[in-house]
């Protein structure tokens, strides 16, 4: 039988949709009011992949990455995907999104997403909080699933994530993480 032990903590990584790029120091504080520093802040870059936010936030659309210094227990996806929601509200302009937020974990094998939407690949968590893996660790890279959305399959995210991968991996070999 096997033993139950604590989960490794995971590097948290939340990627930012807007309509207001100039907002990204903003957006960014906080972020890490909550979560703690950031140890990635990536530059905006045009959003292209799906129309699908055009109407309710506008365009262009950007998308720019975040990742958090302090290691965070991956059993708190659904948590943290309630208050980026949370936030997402907060930001509203007219009844209408102008912040998209999806936080989540990456550990060395994979990268999961947390999601509100229900499919037969997503695992629930809690409080109507799916979980997905998003991209596999194979051969030196994140490697897509059959279910990846476009952008996660691009070499522009495959490059950051990766990026952020090499840093989580120092902290691990480095010794304990700040958890929370």
């Amino acid at each position: 039988m096997g033993r139950a032990a604590a989960f490794t903590a995971e590097k948290l990584v939340i990627g930012v949709l807007t309509s207001r790029p100039e907002r990204k120091a903003e957006i960014a504080d906080a972020l890490a009011l909550r979560w703690g520093p950031a140890d990635y802040s990536g530059e905006p870059f045009p959003f292209t992949f799906t129309s699908y936010y055009d109407e309710e936030m506008g365009v262009p659309i950007s998308r720019f990455f975040l990742s958090f210094e302090r290691l965070i227990d991956p059993s708190r996806l659904a948590a943290i995907k309630k208050e980026t929601n949370a936030l997402e509200e907060h930001w509203r302009e007219k009844g209408a999104r102008m912040v998209n937020l999806d936080p989540g974990f990456l550990a060395l094998s994979r990268f999961t997403l947390a999601t509100t939407k229900e499919s037969a690949h997503r695992i629930p968590l809690a409080d109507g909080i799916f979980a997905e893996i998003t991209l596999l660790w194979h051969k030196g890279s994140f490697q897509p699933l059959p279910w990846t959305y476009p952008d996660f399959r691009s070499e522009r995210y495959q490059s950051i994530l990766n990026a952020i991968r090499a840093r989580y991996k120092t902290q691990l070999d480095a010794g304990p993480g700040r958890r929370s």
